[in-house]
């Protein structure tokens, strides 16, 4: 699989609000290329939107963005083009009705550029499914390999920036800190990830220099947070709002 360099965003004063009120506001920070990057909120709290707006496929209403250079949202296009997401609810969940391998085969044809059929096999190592067996239907997966499939599914694009929502979601402690790790290991390959979450305690397995956050993200006050891994922030949450936003 091709390791090209991650790419570089830098988000200052990034803010969605709708009329049903904000989405998130006042986000602000940088993540440099081949770093883990994670964002903090409870369900409804943003984070979906968020990482949709980083990766170019949801317009923001304020601030400023940039993503390898190219700035969102009028170059939004270029953007998804070096960007891939993991799970997301609503966007790209998992087919019950499928096997692993025809998800794989699917993902292959979507590429924006033809690659090998080992791109897929590349794409299960690098998310730690090497030894899963790809007949294996969606359903009979258990939630960590679900998590770890989404993200094999993003990385046969050959991504340079990977979003991925709600790591510890339905998963116990000892499977988030191995989600955390299989996202690590993808930083230390010179990839950018971008994450989020609602409980970032087992961040703690995997947090370092490359490491920023739990970064809280916030609705009706300007600026994020960051917290401590068990989720306090330094500063009182602002109102939750939902995650509907205008399409890029």
């Amino acid at each position: 699989m091709r390791r090209a360099t991650g790419a570089r965003v830098h988000a200052e004063g990034v803010t969605l609000t709708t009329r049903e009120g904000p989405v998130y506001t006042g986000v602000d920070f940088t993540a440099r290329p081949g770093t883990l990057t994670v964002l903090q909120a409870d369900s409804g709290g943003g984070r979906s939107a968020l990482l949709l707006t980083l990766s170019g496929r949801m317009k923001p209403t304020g601030g400023t963005l940039h993503v390898d250079g190219y700035t969102l949202p009028e170059q939004a296009r270029k953007v998804r083009r070096i960007s891939s997401l993991g799970l997301m609810d609503d966007v790209n969940a998992l087919d019950d009705r499928l096997r692993v391998r025809e998800h794989l085969s699917e993902a292959r044809l979507l590429r924006a550029r033809p690659a090998a059929r080992t791109v897929a096999d590349q794409a299960m190592a690098a998310a730690g499914l090497a030894e899963l067996d790809r007949q294996t239907l969606v359903k009979e997966l258990p939630m960590l390999d679900r998590r770890r499939l989404g993200v094999a599914l993003a990385l046969v694009s050959e991504p340079r920036l990977l979003v991925v929502d709600n790591v510890d979601g339905g998963l116990g402690p000892e499977h988030q800190a191995d989600m955390w790790r299989s996202l690590k290991d993808l930083t230390d390959e010179g990839l950018t990830v971008i994450a989020t979450c609602a409980d970032a305690r087992q961040l703690d397995a995997v947090s370092d220099a490359d490491t920023q956050g739990p970064l809280r993200i916030r609705q009706g006050e300007t600026g994020t947070e960051e917290t401590t891994a068990d989720g306090t922030g330094t500063d009182e949450a602002g109102t939750r709002g939902g995650e509907r936003g205008e399409q890029a």
